[in-house]
């Protein structure tokens, strides 16, 4: 799926960059909230949900391993003290600009030591001989900058929780039902749970709108349009 502050869009079907780069054109020019998934490191502007990142390393900090285990505390201290340092941020809570009267100070200028740190545990540990500890010091350095691009635009989601929150339910009904059964009834499906989705997002009732489409169905009319964008849903990132 894809979501924004006021689009939804489901497609059900394999995870592939194929499926991916027909939900999205590779022409989308905004910021891209993901989880890891290597086919979203082409985009220009994407950024990576910290919520993963975090049960990642905790993994590791709670593995039997010592040495891992020891490695993995040193590594989410630090990434917790910069998701610490975000919310302070988005609450007014930086220090200003060195010059008079500037801005507040982003995390990437107050917490740079951090930042710095994270990274050398990063380098130090991608070639350990634990494979979590390797695989999560990797994905850091592999999506550095997306990772730490929330640093220093601290209004920015750390997120992709009301993707997750928002598929949760047709999740849990696919476990139910066993999923479709056609190509039709998955593009149905999709199309349906897309429109329902979006018109909550926008304020609207879905009902209004499937009504609409089934009269202009019968009278071989165009179908209507999605209601309008609020105002107030404008989001940079998708």
């Amino acid at each position: 799926m894809v979501c924004s502050s006021h689009t939804v869009l489901y497609m059900i079907g394999a995870r592939t960059k194929e499926m991916f780069d027909n939900a999205l054109s590779p022409a989308f020019q905004g910021l891209l909230m993901s989880d890891g998934y290597g086919a979203y490191r082409e985009r220009l502007l994407p950024l990576r949900c910290w919520a993963h990142l975090l049960r990642k390393l905790r993994g590791v900090a709670e593995s039997t391993d010592g040495p891992a285990a020891r490695a993995g505390a040193q590594m989410l201290q630090v990434f917790e003290t910069l998701m610490e340092a975000v919310y302070a941020a988005r609450k007014g809570h930086m220090p200003p600009q060195p010059c008079a009267g500037g801005p507040a100070a982003p995390p990437a200028v107050t917490h740079a030591r951090e930042v710095e740190r994270l990274h050398q545990l990063c380098q130090r540990h991608r070639d350990a001989g634990h494979q979590a500890l390797r695989a999560v010091a990797r994905e850091f350095l592999n999506d550095w900058q997306a990772i730490m691009r929330v640093l220093g635009q601290p209004q920015l989601p750390l997120t992709n929780n009301l993707a997750e929150r928002m598929l949760r339910h047709y999740v849990i009904a696919r476990r139910i039902s066993y999923g479709t059964r056609t190509l039709v009834g998955s593009q149905s499906l999709g199309l349906l749970a897309s429109i329902f989705d979006t018109c909550r997002l926008r304020g609207a009732r879905a009902t209004d709108l499937l009504a609409q489409a089934i009269h202009a169905a019968r009278c071989s009319l165009p179908a209507p349009a999605l209601p309008d964008i609020p105002l107030n849903c404008a989001s940079p990132a998708a």
